[in-house]
């Protein structure tokens, strides 16, 4: 990895959050379906099917179910947001690696987080894994105004912010549209699958972050 020959005080890391951080599969997700399905039929007048359909087209066009009402509904973001990552009891509910904490600690160099969820599904689920203390910031869809990853709004919003050179970060997701975009703008990209096969944009493939202090070290020379 090109990062990991830099001095540590030069890396700069870029961490998704959902099925990156920790696995939001188990009750997060559906949890957000659901609440998402109950506003578009309250609202939008559908029912349970053209709900569901609506925001699964809306996610894969657009990268938030979010972004595309906004764009043809005139829906208001915060508003929105606010009622669908209604959840309680984050502590017993986050499911992650124990060996996370571990793994953040051991991999030098600066670590932020950017991710399309609202601040305060951030902040608390980074607050009930024991992580927060290890990110310098925190990017939610609030500071991009709206404008979700695979956007480049939000990264060029990050890096202006720190100042960042590109070739000094590592961009780690687990969605390929979002490292595209990332690779576009320079950033080194990680991909977080379980597969063995990666396409060219993306510079290294892993299973877990667990794995990155370990493929950072691995690739110094």
């Amino acid at each position: 990895m090109r990062i990991a020959r830099l001095p540590a005080s030069r890396r700069v890391w870029i961490f998704d959050l959902d099925n990156t951080l920790h696995d939001a599969r188990p009750y997060f997700f559906p949890e957000m379906h659901v609440q998402m399905n109950r506003w578009l039929r309250t609202n939008l007048g559908l029912d349970d099917a053209g709900a569901a359909a609506l925001r699964a087209n809306y996610w894969r066009k657009y990268g938030t179910t979010m972004a595309g009402l906004v764009r043809h509904h005139g829906t208001d973001p915060r508003k929105f947001i606010l009622e669908t990552h209604r959840f309680d009891d984050y502590a017993q509910r986050v499911t992650h690696d124990n060996a996370l904490r571990h793994a953040l600690e051991r991999l030098p160099g600066k670590k932020l987080v950017f991710s399309n969820a609202p601040r305060h599904y951030v902040e608390a689920v980074l607050g009930a894994i024991g992580i927060r203390r290890f990110f310098s910031a925190v990017y939610s869809i609030e500071d991009t105004r709206f404008r979700p990853k695979p956007a480049l709004h939000g990264f060029h919003v990050l890096m202006r912010a720190h100042k960042l050179d590109p070739h000094r970060c590592a961009f780690i997701d687990d969605a390929l549209e979002n490292l595209h975009s990332a690779k576009r703008l320079g950033l080194e990209t990680v991909w977080i699958s379980p597969g063995l096969a990666r396409p060219r944009f993306v510079d290294a493939r892993i299973s877990s972050v667990l794995e990155l202090p370990r493929l950072a070290f691995r690739n110094v020379h």
